[in-house]
């Protein structure tokens, strides 16, 4: 089961004709044939089974919630309809903000038949509500109150009060949340609170003030911690309902469907304005391997499965149209050979590898279920000639077997203090995520952030919390922390960390394709579409083997050999590399600007 972070969106406008669609006579038929199952739902909030929860009772609302649904489907209530007429007018004509209905429509629809509820619900929310916003920290300083507009409750009020009623060393502390101001009878907010040691949650459906209790904190560090910086708040955008609603939304990118393959679709459209056009059959390419060379590049698009959505949020939040790359070599005797990072072995585990083109090809046309689009990127004449054959597979032999770059995935994303996060993404969310996951999975988070941000500490075995306490510590913070660039030369608990796209580029760079500025260049900093837009690659389109594209009436300036839809590469073969590059460069979606030489 897997767990990944999500953003909050919302359309701002609807028209007629949508929400007539939405509750179509075809629709409408259907109410008698489905229902949420309560079970499922109940199901979907054990996601986090390590989390506490203050409330059973929002467990209890849900079943109550969702019986309702099925008794208003079952006896086509009169109410039902009601609330479904209400839901469409809220979503072309939406209320004043001075006038109060004692509900909102929308607040109701989850509690409608799923055939009528959902489809308009999608069209209010979608996957990234998911994500909680940052909305502050409240800390026990005097006259520290926090201050902030709740998706429910306008006017929210935060303070913390530290107490010793555990009578323990460190004691304890109480969260005071007041909130005032509802929008409607019915909306409720959902919040989570964390520190670098806990991740909890909690909602709010009265106007008055509420508490958090934190009867001991976890040592000295946990209330310096706290004492200091506070307990940081957030806000889930969509309230509960909502957010249950996304995790429905979220569920197909991962699935191995026609349904994923839409919705990973359907996501990169909205949220990079990826074009997706279809290409005419046949959509694989009969080539001919004589064509290709050592050092050409292969750009790997996947849209469905596990490796389907893992891409899509990987593209989203870097900028690139691919999510996965390869590199093809040549040996002495000519064979032609495809050195991947992150190929799954036998025994399931992701590692690089040196595959025979022949098998790599027949798993990607044949085995490959998450639908790969692939584009080969040939060598320009002039790169090639500078190209070590010798070197290359020298470092080839001196990765393989290796376990993929996972230690230092997210640092070739993360190069600024905000002008890589996609809103509401910052780095308290992150340093949260974080949390959660040292919680739930140890040894994973080790392996995918603390020994990386050991290194640009320079201190050893620090877990997650001790390593946010010791940045505090030296006057810095953790997204300052989070930029520090990722050297190629460090060296991880199994040896040096090389992702897809580092692997390949490695290979350049002892291959001699940097020149000069080999030891000025962190390839590790590299994402997917740095690499895509270095001007190494073939610009004369007359020089493109025979085969390349002849099926298509679009002619590409690279190959795509594989894929129902075309491939996009916004800036390919575009840019010299230069001494540093890529250290410090924002991707913020969906134009992903970039400033000169960063």
């Amino acid at each position: 089961m897997y767990q990944l972070p999500f953003f909050s969106s919302c359309p701002n406008g609807r028209s007629n004709s949508r929400v007539e669609a939405i509750i179509s006579a075809d629709e409408a038929a259907k109410f008698q044939e489905s229902s949420s199952s309560p079970s499922t739902t109940l199901k979907t909030l054990s996601l986090f089974p390590s989390i506490h929860r203050p409330h059973a009772r929002i467990t209890e609302s849900l079943s109550l919630s969702l019986s309702v649904s099925a008794m208003a489907m079952a006896s086509s209530s009169p109410i039902a309809l009601l609330l479904a007429f209400l839901a469409a007018v809220s979503a072309v004509a939406p209320l004043s903000q001075s006038a109060k209905l004692p509900f909102r429509p929308e607040d109701a629809l989850p509690l409608l038949p799923r055939q009528l509820s959902w489809p308009i619900l999608n069209r209010l929310r979608g996957p990234l509500d998911l994500l909680p916003t940052f909305v502050g920290s409240a800390s026990p300083s005097a006259n520290a109150s926090l201050n902030w507009k709740g998706a429910c409750f306008y006017d929210s009020t935060a303070w913390m009060e530290f107490h010793n009623k555990s009578e323990s060393e460190f004691g304890g502390g109480t969260l005071h949340i007041k909130v005032n101001k509802a929008h409607s009878w019915t909306c409720m907010d959902l919040y989570v609170f964390a520190t670098p040691y806990r991740v909890t949650w909690d909602y709010y459906f009265l106007s008055r003030e509420h508490t958090l209790e934190f009867k001991a904190w976890e040592g000295k560090a946990e209330y310096e911690y706290v004492k200091s910086k506070g307990v940081s708040i957030f806000l889930m955008e969509a309230g509960m309902l909502g957010t249950i609603q996304a995790l429905w939304d979220v569920f197909p990118l991962f699935t191995n469907t026609g349904w994923g393959e839409n919705s990973n679709v359907a996501f990169l459209k909205k949220h990079m304005g990826a074009s997706f056009e279809e290409r005419p059959e046949p959509w694989v390419t009969n080539i001919s391997t004589d064509d290709i060379h050592s050092g050409d590049f292969l750009a790997i698009s996947k849209i469905r499965g596990r490796w389907g959505g893992f891409e899509t949020l990987e593209k989203w939040v870097s900028g690139s149209y691919a999510g996965h790359s390869a590199v093809c070599l040549r040996d002495s005797e000519g064979k032609l050979w495809v050195g991947e990072s992150g190929h799954e072995n036998e025994e399931g585990e992701d590692i690089i590898a040196m595959l025979p083109w022949d098998e790599w090809w027949e798993f990607e046309l044949n085995k490959d279920n998450a639908n790969p689009h692939i584009a080969l990127l040939p060598l320009h004449p002039d790169i090639r000639a500078k190209f070590n054959e010798s070197a290359a597979w020298e470092y080839a032999r001196s990765m393989e077997g290796k376990p993929y770059g996972y230690h230092n995935m997210i640092f070739s994303w993360i190069d600024t203090i905000d002008g890589n996060y996609p809103p509401p993404l910052d780095a308290h969310l992150v340093a949260s995520v974080m949390t959660m996951w040292n919680q739930l999975r140890p040894s994973y988070a080790a392996n995918l952030w603390n020994e990386a941000l050991n290194l640009r500490l320079g201190t050893e075995g620090l877990d997650l919390p001790d390593i946010l306490v010791e940045t505090e510590k030296r006057g810095s913070s953790f997204d300052e922390l989070l930029t520090i660039p990722e050297k190629d030369d460090w060296l991880y608990s199994d040896g040096k960390s090389t992702s897809c796209i580092a692997f390949v580029l490695e290979m350049y760079k002892e291959a001699g394709l940097f020149g000069s500025i080999a030891d000025s260049i962190q390839v590790t900093e590299f994402t997917i579409k740095d690499a895509y837009m270095l001007r190494f690659f073939e610009n004369n389109s007359s020089r493109l083997p025979k085969w390349c594209n002849d099926a298509d009436d679009v002619k590409l300036p690279f190959c795509q050999i594989r894929g129902k839809y075309r491939m996009e590469l916004p800036g390919y073969n575009t840019m010299d590399p230069y001494p540093h590059m890529n250290e410090r460069c924002p991707s913020l979606p969906p134009k992903y600007l970039r400033p000169r030489n960063c």
